[in-house]
């Protein structure tokens, strides 16, 4: 796909950097309106960005079933969060299947591993009996994502490493775990940078890879 032009490619950038501080801002000051009407918009324009830059297929499914998970992440209604946790689930296979085959350090799998089971032992206890499954399904499939992201790179890395403590960060306070101040900040936080990193890695390697062979 032929790419747009740099100034919509910018537009969008800034449209979604101007987003994400509005969302972040909303959310320390207490003000939901503001992170009702924000958060919606996050996803559509990285993942609009990321098309006028030429990106896969993959990416931007990830990018629009994370948008998917937003939106059943914001509502109150039965199901809910499992519906919006399956929509996450569905955007990591999207980013599995971009990572493809490229290598990955097997001692970071070890450290993601550790990581994954340290994690699930110890908030199984405190986790509601219908969610103990799901979650660590997810956190599986969620710490999978995260080690394979470092195969493009260090952006993309970073983007997987974010996206597992701000899962985790969730999951902390749906077992009723003492949580941080101003928490739903930090959990956007570590999510919208994870969204960016991976998507910045992820078109940094592809180009890397058209520089190479043209």
């Amino acid at each position: 796909m032929k790419a747009a032009p740099p100034g919509l490619s910018r537009a969008l950038l800034a449209a979604f950097g101007l987003a994400a501080a509005l969302d972040l801002l909303s959310l320390l000051a207490g003000a939901e309106l503001g992170h009702q009407i924000a958060k919606p918009l996050l996803m559509p324009l990285l993942a609009a960005y990321a098309v006028t830059r030429g990106a896969p297929g993959p990416l931007t499914a990830a990018l629009l079933l994370g948008w998917a998970g937003d939106l059943f992440l914001l509502s109150d209604a039965d199901g809910a969060f499992l519906l919006g946790m399956g929509s996450f689930a569905a955007g990591h296979v999207c980013y599995l299947v971009l990572f493809g085959r490229r290598r990955t350090s097997p001692a970071l799998g070890a450290l993601y591993a550790a990581a994954l089971v340290g994690t699930v032992l110890l908030l199984w206890p405190d986790l509601p009996a219908g969610l103990r499954v799901p979650v660590a399904a997810y956190s599986l499939l969620l710490t999978a994502m995260a080690y394979r992201a470092s195969s493009l790179g260090l952006l993309a890395g970073l983007g997987g490493a974010l996206f597992l403590l701000s899962d985790t960060l969730i999951a902390t306070g749906v077992a009723e775990w003492p949580r941080l101040p101003a928490s739903d900040f930090w959990v956007m936080l570590t999510y919208i940078a994870a969204q960016y990193l991976l998507t910045a890695g992820a078109l940094r390697a592809m180009y890397g890879e058209r520089r190479t062979t043209v």
